[in-house]
This record gives C-alpha cells, structure tokens and sequence, in this order.
C-alpha cells in the first residue's frame, strides 16, 4: 500500500472511491502517540488509499474529512459535498454565546 502525499488528492480519490460502492467502502483513522503519526484509511478491498501525517495542523482537515462522510453516509453517494467546511461551521458556532444571562 502506498500512501498518498497530497491531501487534496486523498480526498478527492476517497469520495470517488466511496460514490463508486459505497456498501463496501470503510473510513479507518490510527493514531500512534508513540510516533506522533495519524494514518487515514479508505478501502473497499479492491482499492487502497493512505494518508500519514505527523502535523497537527492535518487534525483540522482531518474533522472535515469525518464531516464530508457523514454528509455523504447520510444523504447518499451522489448528495452535493462542496456545502460542506469546517469553516461555516465554526462561524455558527461563534454567533452562539451562551444560553444563560443575556446581556
């Protein structure tokens, strides 16, 4: 198994691999504290893609990976992906203060 450099192309071939059978694609993160590595992991026993990283910054690409699977798992293979950032969500996010006091 070879790993994959690029991230953009890590996530381009694993929605592609996931639209083509998604009845037999699996998602598997590892993380090793001992190297400080994170592996990503799409299959679907025919095809293998791999990502390593050691930064910690990949951690933040990492959660909207896990959003764009959940995106396509919940709305279907051919649902629209590009609605989906991590940074629309963050801005929602923030707008939210609290449910306590108003001030």
């Amino acid at each position: 198994m070879v790993y994959i450099t690029s991230w953009d192309d890590f996530v381009d071939r694993s929605v592609q691999l996931f639209r083509a059978d998604p009845d037999s694609t699996r998602y598997v993160m590892k993380y090793r504290h001992c190297d400080g590595k994170l592996v990503l992991k799409v299959t679907d026993n025919k095809e293998c893609l791999k990502f390593k990283t050691d930064q910690a910054q990949d951690a933040k690409k990492m959660e909207k990976l896990n959003n764009l699977f959940f995106t396509l798992m919940s709305r279907g293979p051919d649902a629209d992906v590009s609605e989906v950032t991590g940074k629309e969500q963050t801005e929602a996010r923030a707008g939210k203060k609290g449910r306590g006091r108003k001030q």
